[in-house]
């Protein structure tokens, strides 16, 4: 499947792009040029400012701002800007200042420094904060409401072995200390009793003739049985 072929429309933005480059270019060759850079090295100082203008402005935009970054972006800058006025007829490249010649004399270090630390120093990146807490929160209610769940009977009789039930002994009657006169006596009574009756004494009988509390007399009763 073919294309339609569209016209190609000359862009305003870069042919300005390319016209400043292209001026700037230039003003950096005459300065280093004049400064005593003779030769391919004249043509090599506006290559290396522009390429560290750039180096930094695209650490700029993928990373982000950075104190670096703006740094060497601004000397390159100054650098660039600088050539530009220089050459307007503000110095006389006849006879260029010391102070001129020094400094761009000293780029091609200035200038790889500042693209070794662009190419290989961290991204100042801002702390990342901690991941949110995914858990669910229980309240209170929800967990009185889980221990009441795990303490029903129904849990308890799936998780504990039915236990058999202890078999209490039965209580011992209490023993209730009798005089052996007071049994002597009773057996006398209890003959009596039945020698005029012809029945064995009851308890109640017996109580009433001895004259004592219930208990005794149940406590009497059983040693004359």
């Amino acid at each position: 499947m073919t294309r339609p072929n569209r016209p190609t429309r000359p862009d305003a933005v870069l042919v300005q792009a390319v016209i400043a480059g292209a001026l700037c270019f230039a003003h950096l060759h005459d300065l280093a040029a004049a400064a005593g850079q003779d030769g391919w090295k004249a043509w090599a100082y506006p290559i290396s400012v522009d390429l560290l203008l750039v180096a930094a402005w695209r650490r700029l935009r993928s990373q982000g701002p950075s104190r670096l970054a703006w740094c060497w972006f601004l000397i390159a800058l100054f650098a660039s800007l600088g050539a530009n006025i220089a050459t307007a007829g503000f110095l006389d490249l006849a006879d260029p200042p010391a102070l001129l010649r020094l400094g761009v004399a000293g780029w091609p270090a200035l200038a790889f420094l500042g693209g070794t630390l662009l190419a290989h120093s961290a991204a100042e990146r801002p702390p990342v904060p901690p991941a949110p807490d995914t858990k669910p929160k229980t309240t209170p209610g929800a967990q009185a409401a889980e221990t009441e769940t795990d303490a029903s009977p129904e849990a308890a009789t799936e998780d504990t072995p039915a236990l058999p039930a202890a078999t209490s002994p039965a209580p011992a009657a209490p023993t209730v200390p009798v005089p052996a006169a007071l049994v002597e006596h009773a057996r006398k009574v209890a003959a009596d009793h039945e020698a005029r009756t012809g029945a064995r004494i009851d308890t109640d009988t017996l109580r009433a003739r001895l004259g004592v509390p219930p208990h005794l007399a149940d406590a009497i009763a059983a040693h004359l049985a």
